[in-house]
Parts: structure tokens; C-alpha cells; sequence
């Protein structure tokens, strides 16, 4: 059970593999026994760690998850780190960033967390952690296999680092699958549709009890497929199509060109936000500014970047979206802006910003049908998973796909993790 007691015997205490779920937005480790399976508590009692650091410069502190997040909010000076996952498969993971006066390298910044959330998981459940099946998604990189299986190894390599001696991996949406088949009576033909915060995976998956005492599941699994969208991508477009032109995109200069869209694109864009604080980026904006038309729109942009509120901005871009799964339409509070704004965003809006985000992530899973050679009548669930699956007119355009399929949604932040940990006790008992 997700979350439930261990049972105090002498096996439970052998157990030293993990399922290590290192997402964009949220992480979480899980620890399974037979009979047992549980996420364990890695924040105030809370089962899931927002991925975020916060380099508090006042005290020289470090500090992880939501109070990464309270600390940079409460205005203490520092550097917030989020989305860290995006830099596996690009060419920023060997570079380095700038906190408390020194040098950070990124892998380094990586491996502080993932060492971070082993340590965490070790308290809660009073046993070390030796071996590890972390979960990666159907592509890190899409459409360049070099690039992806350079991402594999440099998380392997960081999870090495932080003292997993063995370390294996499995698809993100498999180990969602292997956390329904724990549920269900009977053999079933699942669409699993994982859509998390930098990726959105899929697989068409055979399951059932039976099945899941086998310890090799290939036969089981008929296709894959994946494209690198997710809730940070939504993010990043509902901010551009609603914020950024308060701050100035799309505005024109004295020679009639707009300003540079990247600027705007960097701020929108979490793994990218600390990119607007250099000091290059400062004096091109400056020299902007002088041939600038809207000047107060640039005003603003220059305070937000002075005061490095850019993550600030992008949590508010963010409430803004999750409630919009709920309602039609919501109001966000730029009271950080000069001046102070309220601006209304409508659902339509946020549907009109992702528009072409979801046509990819559809296509997608119309391609996975195809290569599996499966008609969708044959499908019998579609199994949602990951906090952006909560996406509703995303949701709706998957469904649509396979129409007589009935929908389950699973535990949007968990399954995926506690699926990990089921894996991990087949692989390493």
C-alpha cells in the first residue's frame, strides 16, 4: 500500500534497493517487500520532493524541495535551481553556474540532489540504499539516440557518484504499468499515458496478475514512445502567449523590429530563467532599452530581472495552469510587477497556447498504435499518470484515440515511483 506501515522482520530490514523517481517538477523514491509497497516520506511527512534547490547566500545555506521554494519566495537573497532534470541530453550539463561566489558545475548540481534524496529515503526508512532502478523517460532527447544514451549514462554515472552501487533503469510509463497491474484481477491491454513535467511517455503494455510474477516482461510490452513535451513546456507557452508581452514581447523597436524573443524565452523557460541574470544580458537589454517604443513595458522587464524574480513569475504561470484543469478560468497576482497587474487567463487560452503541443503528444500516440499493430478497440485501459496528465483537453484528445478504453487515473506524482520500487525488488530481490 502507498504510503503504508513496514512490517518489522528480518527481511524487511535485507531489503537495500530502491525505485528512485527523478522527475522535472517532483520526486520520489519507493521501497518494496513482498506484500509491502510503499513511497516513503521525504519532506514534512510528504511523499513527494519538489526537484528544487535554493542557494541562500545570507547564510550560506542549501536547501531542498518546498522549502527551496518558501526560502526564494520569503525574498532571501540566493539562487532557486528547479527543473533540473532538463539538462540531461543538452550541452548545458557540462557546463557550470555561478552560486555563493563559486563555481557550480550542473552535474554536480545533480548529483547534490540525487545524493539529497538517497539520504532522505535512507532516513525514512532506517535501512542504506545500495542498489537503485531509476525511472527515464522513452527519450531524453528526441530523435538523436547519442544524445539520450549520453543522458542515461551521465544519470547513471551521478547516481553512481552519490554511493548506488548498482544501478538499472526502466521506462517511466512501464513502471506506472507494473503499479496498476498491482491492482488489477485480470489480464488487460493498457495504453499508459505518463505525462510529467519535461516528457510525455507511452506504453501499450499486456498486464495482469499472472504476468506479473514473470521477471522478464519483454513479450509483455509492445510498444514505447515518447516526445519531449511536458508541464514545463505548457508552462513555458501559456507564460509567452499571456505574461511576456506585459514585459514587452512582441513589442517593436525605433527601426520597427521587435525585440528579441529570446530574452522572454529564456524568463519562460525554468531551466533557463538564471540565464537572464547575467550581467551580458543585462547591458544587451540596457542598449535595448534606448531604441525601445514601449519603454514601460521594458521598465518592468528590467526591474523583474534586477530583482530575480523570474522563478517567482514562472510559479505564478504555474498555479495559474493547475487550476485551470479545474476551472474556466483564473486570475493571476503579478503583484511583484511595477506596476502591480491582474491579469486574467481563461482556459481557451491556455488550450489556444498548447495547441500545437498537443497535436505532437497526439500524433504521438497515434504513431505508438501503429507501430504496435493494434486496433483501438483492442485497448482496454487508458492509464493516466503524472501531474500533467490533469491536463484535461490534453486527456480528452488521447481518449479520443481509443474510444471504448475506460480511463483510470492513477496517483498522478506516485505511480510512476511506486512502480520503480516493484521493479526494483524483481531486479535485485
Amino acid at each position: 500500500m502507498i504510503g503504508g506501515p513496514f512490517p518489522v522482520d528480518e527481511s524487511y530490514f535485507m531489503a537495500n534497493a530502491c525505485g528512485v523517481d527523478f522527475g522535472t517538477s517532483n520526486s520520489t523514491v519507493g521501497l518494496s517487500r513482498p506484500g509491502y509497497s510503499t513511497l516513503l516520506p521525504l519532506e514534512d511527512g510528504k511523499l513527494t520532493l519538489p526537484s528544487a534547490v535554493f542557494f541562500n547566500a545570507e547564510d550560506e545555506l542549501v536547501s531542498y524541495g518546498r522549502a527551496a521554494l518558501a526560502n526564494y519566495l520569503a525574498g532571501y537573497e540566493g539562487r532557486l535551481m528547479r527543473s533540473l532534470k532538463s539538462l540531461l541530453g543538452t550541452g548545458l550539463i557540462d557546463g557550470q553556474t555561478e552560486v555563493l561566489g563559486r563555481a557550480l558545475p550542473f552535474r554536480m548540481l545533480l548529483a547534490q540532489f540525487i545524493g539529497e534524496l538517497k539520504h532522505r529515503a535512507e532516513a525514512a526508512s532506517g535501512q542504506s540504499f545500495d542498489h537503485a532502478v531509476l525511472g527515464r523517460p522513452v527519450f531524453f532527447i528526441d530523435g538523436d539516440n547519442k544524445a539520450d544514451q549520453l543522458a542515461e549514462q551521465t544519470l547513471s554515472d551521478i547516481a553512481r557518484s552519490v554511493g548506488f552501487r548498482n544501478v538499472a533503469f526502466q521506462f517511466e510509463p512501464i513502471a506506472a504499468a507494473f503499479d496498476y497491474e498491482s491492482q488489477i484481477d485480470r489480464e488487460e491491454l493498457v495504453l499508459v499515458a505518463d505525462i510529467g513535467g519535461g516528457t510525455s511517455d507511452f506504453s501499450l503494455v499486456r498486464l495482469s496478475p499472472q504476468r506479473a510474477k514473470r521477471t522478464d516482461r519483454r513479450s509483455d510490452i509492445l510498444a514505447n514512445g515518447g516526445v519531449h513535451i511536458g508541464g514545463t513546456d505548457f508552462d513555458k507557452y501559456l507564460s509567452l502567449t499571456t505574461v511576456m508581452p506585459l514585459l514587452g514581447l512582441g513589442s517593436r523597436l525605433t527601426n520597427d523590429s521587435e525585440v528579441p524573443s529570446s530574452y522572454y524565452f529564456n524568463l519562460a523557460t525554468w531551466h533557463t530563467i538564471n540565464l537572464a541574470y547575467t550581467q551580458k544580458t543585462w547591458l544587451q537589454l540596457k542598449d535595448l532599452y534606448r531604441d525601445a517604443r514601449d519603454k514601460p513595458k521594458l521598465d518592468r522587464l528590467l526591474d523583474l530581472i534586477k530583482e530575480r524574480s523570474g522563478h517567482w513569475l514562472a510559479i505564478q504561470v504555474e498555479e495559474g495552469k493547475i487550476a485551470l484543469s479545474q476551472a474556466d478560468s483564473v486570475v493571476l497576482n503579478l503583484d511583484r510587477l511595477a506596476p502591480r497587474e491582474q491579469l486574467t487567463v481563461t482556459r481557451d487560452a491556455f488550450d489556444g497556447a498548447i495547441t500545437r503541443l498537443m497535436g505532437s503528444v497526439e500524433s504521438t500516440v497515434a504513431a505508438l498504435l501503429q507501430d504496435a499493430g493494434v486496433n483501438a478497440a483492442d485497448v482496454d485501459t487508458v492509464f493516466f499518470t503524472g501531474g500533467s496528465s490533469g491536463v484535461g483537453s490534453l486527456r480528452q484528445r488521447i481518449a479520443r484515440l481509443v474510444p471504448t478504453a475506460r480511463q483510470v487515473e492513477g496517483d498522478l506524482f506516485g505511480s510512476i515511483g511506486a512502480g520503480l520500487a516493484l521493479d526494483a525488488l524483481r531486479k535485485f530481490g
